[in-house]
Formats: structure tokens, C-alpha cells, sequence
């Protein structure tokens, strides 16, 4: 089976500091991967080293089994690769409908016919409405994003990365700054994904991490420390010394 993601020693230095150091990775497809590290482990940066937002210093990216390693954001978007980010990257003054529009747009060739008919306009809108109610806010479609609370925020940005129909979906901390009420709800959403898409995921809710991934990578000062199933990882004296210095 062709991997979904495969890292092969993957560096990153800014200056004299080493981000990322020789990770190796493989993710097969359907698979619920979860990445784990104290602050500053470099799992950000790993993110935007997948997606292509930063470039490598050596190593290489596989994705579904392309040499991506030189491709820029917009390749690798068109392949299949949608993400979240830790701040929230929304158009406030937008709709959420809008919000979402745009994100089928990015992917999609309509965005270079602005003179198409109204008819495919109402398909855009159709189809957003259908990822609004995926996520539970189709009833809030004509608010502004900068007017939802900070949790329905969340929703929507995952909302806009669904849209895209990925196959390889990259959330990074999902959960960050959400009420327990809040995080039970996103946590169900992000469950109810279907297996088509493979999820990559970074999280610090540990009790909501361990019962989403099938297996855990654990980095530390940008280092591959311990990679396997739940157990194995959880029980590794490794992963303990690196949270209890943390």
C-alpha cells in the first residue's frame, strides 16, 4: 500500500537551531496519526514543512507516493493536503458561508472563471452550506466569523479545511483553547471524519488524543524520540523523561 505521508530525514535549521533533525515518518492512508512534544519540540514547524509553507534543508516528502519535497503550497493543496493552524486564520469580516466558499475555491479551477454563471455560484453555495452543517453552524452561515465565539471559530476553520475535500488533513491543535462543552463537540466532529481522509494531528488534550490516534510520534528538540501504538509510546520511558523535564 502506497503511504499517504512519508518523511525521509527531514532537517530544518533556522540559524545555528536545529528545528527539525532527521525526522523519518511513515503514514499509511485512513490512518489517525498524533503528534506529541513539550513546546518548541518543532511539531509546528513539521506541519508546515508537510504542507509546503517552509522549505527543507535536506530529507525528503512523499506524499500518495510524489516526490513533494520542491513543491510549492498550492501543488500539494491540489494533491490533496488541507490543515489547520494553532491561530486562527479566518476572514472575521467574512460570512462563515464565505469563509468556506473560499476555501473550495483554493482548490478548485472555478476560481479562474469570474465571469460563470450565477448557477455555479448557488453549487458554491450549496456546497458550502453542506460542510456549515457538517460542522453544526449551518444556521450561522451569514454571521461574521469575527462575531461567533471563539469555539465556533474553531469549527468553522476546520470547516474550511474539510471543504477542501482532503485526503491528508494536518490539525494542529484542534482543541487549543476550547471549553470542555466545546472540545467534546470538536472532538466528535474530528471522529466523525470519514476514513477517507487521513488525519495527522497535534494535540496537548492528552485524553482526547490517546482515544484518536492509532499511533502516536513523539518529538523533542526536533527529534523522532519514540514512534508506535498508544501503549507502547504512553509506556516508553522516553516519553515520560521528556514530559517530566518539560
Amino acid at each position: 500500500m502506497t503511504p499517504a505521508l512519508e518523511l525521509r530525514g527531514l532537517c530544518k535549521r533556522f540559524g545555528g537551531i536545529a528545528v527539525t533533525q532527521d525526522v523519518s515518518l511513515t503514514v499509511q492512508p485512513g490512518e489517525r496519526r498524533l503528534i506529541i512534544g513539550p513546546n518548541g519540540a518543532g511539531k509546528t514547524t513539521l506541519f508546515s514543512q508537510i504542507a509546503g509553507e517552509i522549505g527543507c534543508d535536506a530529507g525528503s516528502i512523499h506524499l500518495f507516493g510524489q516526490d513533494v519535497t520542491r513543491q510549492p503550497v498550492r501543488r500539494r493543496a491540489h494533491l490533496g493536503v488541507s490543515r489547520t493552524y494553532q491561530v486562527i486564520t479566518l476572514f472575521g469580516r467574512d460570512t462563515l458561508l464565505h469563509n468556506v466558499v473560499l476555501g473550495i475555491l483554493g482548490v478548485s479551477g472555478r476560481r479562474f472563471e469570474p465571469l460563470r454563471a450565477l448557477a455555479s455560484e448557488r453549487e458554491l453555495h450549496e456546497e458550502a452550506m453542506r460542510v456549515l452543517e457538517s460542522v453544526g453552524l449551518a444556521a450561522r452561515a451569514q454571521a461574521r466569523a469575527s462575531e461567533i465565539s471563539y469555539g465556533e471559530q474553531r469549527r468553522v476553520e476546520i470547516a474550511v479545511a474539510l471543504a477542501q475535500k482532503p485526503r491528508l488533513l494536518l490539525l494542529d491543535e484542534p482543541l487549543a483553547g476550547l471549553s470542555r462543552d466545546e472540545r467534546a463537540i470538536v472532538r466528535d466532529l474530528v471522529a466523525a471524519i470519514p476514513r477517507e481522509t487521513t488525519i495527522v494531528m497535534i494535540e496537548h488534550d492528552m485524553d482526547m488524543a490517546l482515544a484518536f490516534a492509532e499511533r502516536i510520534a513523539l518529538l523533542h528538540h526536533g527529534q523522532l524520540v519514540v514512534e508506535g501504538d498508544r501503549e507502547t509510546v504512553v509506556a516508553d520511558p522516553r516519553t515520560q523523561e521528556v514530559y517530566l523535564e518539560g
